[in-house]
């Protein structure tokens, strides 16, 4: 597979490699992509920040959307391409993951600085006192009882999976760290993104701006491609399985940099 010796190659020889990944990477690992043809979102409302914090009912169809999305969290697991990322990470080839996914897999896999800008879906958090509790665990109580979860800590804050909702303001401090990465890499694997979502779509544009190349690999096209330096239209764990196969091998010397 030329396309995954070429970027071996220059992940080989880079020294400060970001990747930056969307929901195309854990598709493999059985979360389907909600936005899809009857997927969650597609059957329910968005309800947005100042809703949920307006309204009991509103609070109440926000937890059984997520209740019923938790199926696919709970039993998923990292695939290849999410291990792949995490050996690299530990080998030292690669700085750090910038993700707009809410699964957790990349620190499940054992990425150490994995950047997750829209929050996880893997806790739950009071508004109040920022108390975090494991994700199931409340859901269970809520199917359970039918009752949005209190908190144990305060009593009173409101309880709210610990991701980022439309109308909700991203982490100004992660955004900072997120596009400092961006500036200060040489090589920016954009992975499983239709990079159409602001601000996160613009950090391979900002990248490849301050002297990366990039690369994307995405099932689909998406608006940056003119741009990339390589884009690959392949399934995401096949791509990053031959390149970590290849990496290996110029590891053991069977293969030069960039051959």
């Amino acid at each position: 597979m030329p396309a995954a010796d070429q970027i071996a190659g220059w992940l080989a020889a880079a020294e400060h490699a970001v990747a930056f990944t969307g929901a195309g990477i854990s598709t493999e690992s059985g979360i389907p992509d909600f936005r899809s043809p009857g997927g969650i979102w597609t059957r329910y409302r968005t309800i947005y920040f100042q809703e949920f914090l307006a309204s009991d009912e509103a609070r109440r169809e926000y937890w059984q959307q997520k209740a019923e999305g938790q199926l696919d969290f709970g039993r998923a697991e990292p695939n290849v391409g999410h291990r792949a990322l995490a050996d690299w990470e530990r080998a030292g080839r690669l700085q750090a993951v910038i993700t707009q996914n809410i699964d957790g897999l990349h620190t499940r896999a054992g990425n150490r600085r994995a950047l997750e800008l829209h929050g996880t879906a893997r806790e739950v958090s009071c508004l109040d006192c920022h108390t975090r509790y494991d994700a199931e665990e409340m859901v269970a109580q809520f199917k359970q009882s039918g009752h949005v979860p209190a908190c144990r800590a305060c009593g009173s804050g409101l309880m709210k999976h610990a991701t980022i909702s439309f109308g909700q303001q991203l982490s100004p401090d992660l955004l900072h760290e997120a596009f400092a990465l961006c500036r200060a890499a040489d090589l920016f694997l954009a992975i499983g993104s239709s990079l159409v979502v602001e601000p996160a779509a613009s950090m391979p544009r900002t990248a490849k701006q301050w002297g990366a190349r990039l690369v994307i690999i995405n099932r689909d096209p998406t608006p940056l491609d003119t741009q990339a330096d390589l884009v690959v239209h392949e399934p995401i764990g096949e791509i990053l399985a031959a390149i970590d196969g290849h990496l290996r091998e110029m590891e053991a010397g069977q293969t030069p940099p960039g051959a």
